[in-house]
């Protein structure tokens, strides 16, 4: 066995080992969390700040409109904020972003996506920084939670019109377990070597004996919330791989598992909301399967090359750092995908075709392995309803799920939110080619790759949109008029879509009661379970992506 392989099998070993050290003590504090009875003293003066009843619940249609009304809000602000950047502190003599560019961003931002269409050191201050982009990191992961949460609820209680109240959620979630995790992680990082300043351009002199101007800025906080919430982006236009943000290989695998932590924790939190640790456990080992196959395939891609070049190379090294590796650069690519969070340490428009492929995959899998804050975990329990509904199909019983009827309503909910996102991703790429204008502008500014790989960087484009991912393939020009609205709405179509059908989804399940088990209740906590699961993530979400999967990197690979 060759030492490249013995390196990925420790690597992957050890991030295994500490998530299933930590996802007990962080899922049970989460599910503690968002069940406790008792308000902080601080959560207390914000809830009479806003108006609010800690103690009411809200029905389903309430809870959506306090998240889109919330969401909108932060639209605006983030917006505003970089309109009028130059007249705001720390503004570093920089001009205010473009209109389409402040759209683009503002809802990339605020959907947890962070795609970034421009080079953030050289075209937002730090006020627009940290009051506008670290601010949305927080408070967009707490709502994937509390989205989460409200579904988990739904499971849980009993013939109740309600599934919780949204601004109870967003502030436990952003007070008790993202602000408190970030402050330790952003220590942590700054004894690596991410820096924490505010100083700056500085000019200094390279090893050639040049002078280049160097920024600096408050990257350490940013870093560790863009990795918890798994939003992504990065301070730096070279993002993770640029070394005031990852600076060794240490901080590069403290990194891949920070991404990994609340994801892989909230079955944990949903198997103790529900009362049944064991439906948990099977999410998370349907999640842990899927990453590491995902993994295992896209570090055998890269490992083994495409062409002459990379053979006698040894491996793909193009677009990779050094510090990193093979090994380094495809576990943090496949982390990056799986989740919906964006961050690369490697270009991965540099990936062969069938890596890059991979990692596109991860994300057409709808990011459940283990996917976003929040996201990923309400994401799979919708496949879970799909996947009970085709078992109850096959044996001729009516579905249900935890104690829950899966009716005509909750079907059809779960199979609008299955159809959502691959709508808004082939319709997205089909008109950046159908459009006359639109295709000669795609064409001549924005693919500097003609022919199968250009086609695939627009669909990695519109993929990474939305699914919330915010990656990219770094070939494409992205920021023009097209690309910045399209992808604009592709962000804010495949977030609250999707909400709008799991909340739908929680208040349905939550005003059911509870039937008890019987004999022909299919068991939803044993490994056949689990298989039906992986199988019907593959089938139902991935394949859907196959036609146009052929036309872009299988048919680059097979060249």
């Amino acid at each position: 066995m060759s030492a490249t392989l013995w390196l990925f099998i420790a690597q992957i070993a050890t991030l295994v080992v500490v998530l299933v050290v930590i996802h007990r003590p962080l899922g049970d504090y989460m599910a503690a969390v968002y069940t406790s009875p008792k308000d902080l003293k601080i959560e207390r003066g914000f809830y009479r700040l806003i108006g609010v009843k800690a103690g009411s619940e809200q029905s389903w249609p309430a809870y959506l409109r306090s998240v889109l009304a919330f969401s909108a809000v932060g639209i605006l602000l983030v917006y505003a904020l970089q309109r009028v950047q130059q007249v705001l502190p720390y503004a570093l003599g920089l001009p205010p972003t473009s209109e389409h560019l402040a759209f683009n961003t503002a809802i990339s931002f605020v959907t947890n996506t962070n795609w970034q269409s421009y080079s953030p050191e050289v075209t937002l201050g730090y006020a627009v920084q940290v009051a506008g982009l670290t601010v949305q990191n927080f408070l967009s992961a707490a709502v994937g939670i509390a989205v989460a949460v409200a579904l988990m609820r739904g499971f849980a209680y009993r013939s109740s019109g309600t599934i919780g109240n949204f601004w109870v959620d967003l502030t436990r979630g952003t007070l008790r377990i993202l602000l408190p995790l970030s402050a330790v992680v952003a220590i942590v990082l700054i004894t690596g070597g991410v820096i924490q300043n505010i100083n700056g351009f500085q000019d200094v002199t390279t090893l050639a004996g040049q002078t280049q101007s160097m920024p600096g800025g408050p990257v350490a906080s940013q870093e560790a919330i863009k990795l918890l919430g798994t939003n992504g982006g990065g301070f730096f236009n070279a993002n993770s791989a640029h070394p005031f943000e990852n600076p060794t290989p240490w901080t590069n695998m403290l990194e891949v598992l920070l991404m990994l932590a609340i994801p892989f924790s909230l079955p944990r939190t949903f198997g103790r909301i529900v009362g049944d640790t064991r439906q948990g456990n099977a999410i998370a080992a349907t999640m842990a399967t899927l990453f590491l196959v995902s993994g295992s395939l896209m570090t055998w891609a890269e490992l083994t090359g495409a062409g002459t070049a990379t053979r006698l190379a040894g491996a793909a090294m193009e677009g990779k750092e050094d510090r990193f590796g093979i090994i380094g650069s495809t576990i943090f690519a496949t982390t990056s995908t799986a989740t919906s969070t964006g961050a690369v340490n490697s270009m991965h428009d540099s990936f062969t075709s069938l890596g890059g492929g991979m990692a596109m995959v991860n994300m057409m899998l709808g990011e459940v392995a283990p996917g976003g804050v929040g996201s990923g975990i309400y994401g799979i329990l919708v496949v879970a309803i799909i996947a009970v509904f085709l078992a109850g199909l096959m044996v001729g019983r009516t579905p249900e799920y935890l104690g829950k009827k899966l009716g005509a309503r909750e079907i059809k909910l779960a199979s609008l939110y299955i159809l959502a996102t691959p709508t808004i991703v082939l319709v997205g790429t089909a008109l950046s080619f159908a459009i006359a204008p639109v295709r000669a502008d795609v064409t001549t500014t924005s693919i500097f790759n003609p022919g199968v790989h250009g086609f695939s960087e627009v669909l990695y484009a519109f993929t990474s949109a939305a699914n919330n991912n915010g990656s990219a393939f770094a070939g494409l020009t992205a920021n023009t008029p097209w690309f910045d609205t399209a992808l604009g709405v592709a962000m804010m179509l495949g977030r609250f879509l999707p909400i709008v059908f799991v909340l739908a989804l929680a208040g349905s399940l939550a005003a059911q009661d509870k039937i008890p088990v019987t004999a022909g209740t299919l068991p939803t906590h044993r490994p056949q379970f689990v298989g039906l699961l992986i199988g019907t993530v593959v089938i139902v979400s991935a394949l859907t992506y196959f036609p146009v999967l052929a036309l872009g990197p299988l048919a680059e690979g097979l060249q």
